[in-house]
């Protein structure tokens, strides 16, 4: 399964109204960080989301890991943070990438 950084920068706008006080990492954030690397290690577009869960909310001080696993016709992956499952998946893959 490869595994993938997932960097992003600690002064990130979207910090200061999610929340104040206590900022953490928008779910949809997650979401679109996953989908672009695993996109990028694809070559191609995924053709939706099947599913999501968010285990544990992620702060500005996390290092987040993606791990994925593509199989005939959607891509399971898994966010992390050291040990400790933030976010998990799958995305489908279009009908013509499974030919």
């Amino acid at each position: 399964m490869p595994v993938v950084a997932l960097p992003f920068a600690a002064d990130h706008p979207v910090f200061a109204g999610h929340f104040p006080g206590r900022p953490i990492v928008p779910g949809v954030l997650l979401l679109g960080w996953a989908q672009a690397a695993i996109e990028a290690q694809l070559g191609q577009r995924i053709q939706a989301m099947a599913e999501a869960k968010f285990h544990s909310p992620a702060t500005p001080a996390d290092a987040l890991e993606l791990d994925f696993e593509i199989g005939s016709s959607a891509v399971r992956f898994e966010i992390r943070s050291s040990a400790r499952k933030i976010a998990s998946g799958r995305f489908t893959l279009p009908a013509s990438a499974n030919a």
